[in-house]
């Protein structure tokens, strides 16, 4: 089954979810709240899309075809003046510095995040202050990628892509859902929050499928996310267990799990892909 991102409701799922995490996991908090805050200022975007004349539905799923900057950079100074006011110094600096050049050179994050999503995370040779505008403008793309996501008339991938078969973006997240006696897993996409079938024994990185280089762990903070390793090319993603509990929101509870990428990483291993935090 193909999962299309579902609209406002899916903004009120995710702020409520993250509210409700930050009061019971201390650890976490302040990344729970400031995604919270995050995503009021993406759903008004997303709202603001969706009130606009209605564009075509398309059905070949090629959403990197679809990218109108001139219309979407009018958007972005309300979005960074908001961000500004709730985001930790580095990022901060970075809305100060974009929002102070022109349209021409604001809109270069925006293009480079859309052609290469993967430039989100980074490198060694990144420097900074570029890593923290492109974050700026994976933000701003989140809701206006979920937006034409939500308008594809119908899209079937070939086989289980490792990657978003919409826009060839990163997973941010497995799902694991109820399905028989068992369970089907899925992965959710960093951009456009599409949500695809994928192998339970296989990793999105290497496409190492042997099990015995397979393995995953969870703790009892929150035992329904777990953190899915390979020790082939040594990355991890979180999941998340619905048939654990159903009331989960795999975008928000990945990021309640702070305490799994801790682990994760002092045994040496590295995120596929960042979260919204930054982790």
């Amino acid at each position: 089954m193909n999962r299309q991102p579902g609209g406002k409701s899916a903004w009120d799922a995710r702020i409520r979810q993250a509210t409700e995490l930050a009061s019971i996991h201390p650890f976490a908090a302040e990344g729970l709240r400031f995604y919270a805050q995050i995503a009021m200022l993406e759903q008004k975007i997303y709202m603001e899309l969706e009130q606009t004349p209605a564009r075509p539905r398309s059905s070949d799923g090629m959403l990197r075809d679809q990218l109108n900057v001139s219309a979407l950079l009018p958007k972005f100074s309300p979005f960074l003046t908001g961000v500004g006011h709730i985001a930790p110094p580095p990022l901060a600096q970075a809305t100060r510095s974009l929002a102070e050049k022109s349209f021409p050179s604001r809109s270069r994050p925006i293009e480079d995040v859309w052609e290469s999503p993967e430039a989100v995370n980074g490198n060694d040779e990144t420097e900074e202050g570029l890593l923290a505008e492109r974050c700026l403008a994976w933000l701003f793309l989140q809701p206006y990628a979920e937006y034409l996501a939500a308008r594809q008339t119908r899209f079937l991938p070939d086989g289980t892509p490792s990657r978003c078969p919409l826009c060839g973006s990163n997973p941010i997240v497995g799902v694991l859902r109820p399905e028989g006696d068992g369970a089907s897993k899925s992965l959710i996409c960093m951009l456009c929050a599409h949500e695809w079938p994928f192998r339970r024994i296989y990793c999105p990185s290497c496409g190492e499928e042997r099990e015995t280089n397979m393995a995953f762990y969870s703790g009892p903070e929150i035992p329904h996310v777990r953190v899915d390793v390979c020790d082939t090319c040594r990355t991890y993603l979180k999941s998340v267990d619905l048939t654990k509990t159903g009331i989960a929101v795999p975008i928000v509870d990945e990021l309640a799990a702070l305490v799994l990428d801790l682990w994760a990483r002092e045994q040496g291993y590295r995120k596929l892909q960042m979260n919204v935090v930054g982790i």
